[in-house]
């Protein structure tokens, strides 16, 4: 069954970004390493995981996600 993750990180200007991804080792490495210079973490580097929690739905995982958004 595939994993769907919701996170949070804390960027180095004390700023937070909350994402949904399948693969957070990957998407994690990919905010530290500036891979997307368009991203909102991209200046805002290092960054550090604060927060995840996993879901079995993606529909379930996105409400999560805007809901943390507010």
């Amino acid at each position: 069954m595939k994993q769907y993750f919701v996170y949070i990180l804390r960027c180095s200007d004390n700023s937070y970004y909350t994402g949904v991804t399948n693969d957070i080792e990957v998407r994690l490495a990919q905010h530290q390493s500036g891979k997307f210079p368009e991203s909102y973490t991209y200046k805002r580097r290092p960054v550090e995981l604060v927060f995840f929690y996993v879901f079995n739905d993606i529909i379930q995982a996105i409400a999560f996600e805007k809901q943390v958004k507010g």
